[in-house]
């Protein structure tokens, strides 16, 4: 596991210098990819053993969230303080908001497609993501 880590470190290391971004950002990304891919396996999970449509997004979601409070607060911002926890579900409240109205635009906008429009949101609702769970959950003074 040492050696992952250390692996990981130095692609972190190296995607930042290369792209010029914050390596706080690329590790969000790398964070991001793995949440998706935990919050895929949970739906699955919840389907597999034979939640409906609703229930099974639903229990996958309440589970990802408190997962991906983990891994962004001790992976990305390196605090895992669960006293957090209400304003980074704030923060998952604003990204959804934002991400209905920006759909429901694009639907009055006459782009009909859903996959299309939820791709191009991809980037836009991670940085917004990225930069209100920054000012507002983990590096934020609690009072």
């Amino acid at each position: 596991m040492q050696k992952v880590m250390i692996f990981m470190r130095g692609l972190t290391e190296f995607i930042a210098r290369a792209t010029h971004l914050s390596e706080q950002f690329v590790r969000f990304l790398f964070v991001g990819a793995l949440n998706t891919v935990f919050g895929y396996c949970a739906f699955a999970f919840f389907v597999f053993l034979g939640c409906n449509y609703i229930f099974a997004p639903l229990f996958a979601t309440i589970i990802g969230v408190l997962f991906n409070f983990k891994t962004i607060g001790l992976l990305v911002f390196k605090n895992g303080d669960n006293r957090l926890l209400a304003r980074f579900f704030g923060v998952y409240a604003i990204v959804y908001l934002c991400n209905v109205l920006c759909l429901k635009a694009f639907e009055l906008g006459e782009v009909k497609n859903l996959y299309v429009s939820g791709i191009i949101l991809v980037l836009p609702l991670a940085l917004l993501g990225y930069g209100l769970n920054k000012k507002f959950v983990f590096e934020r003074k609690l009072k």
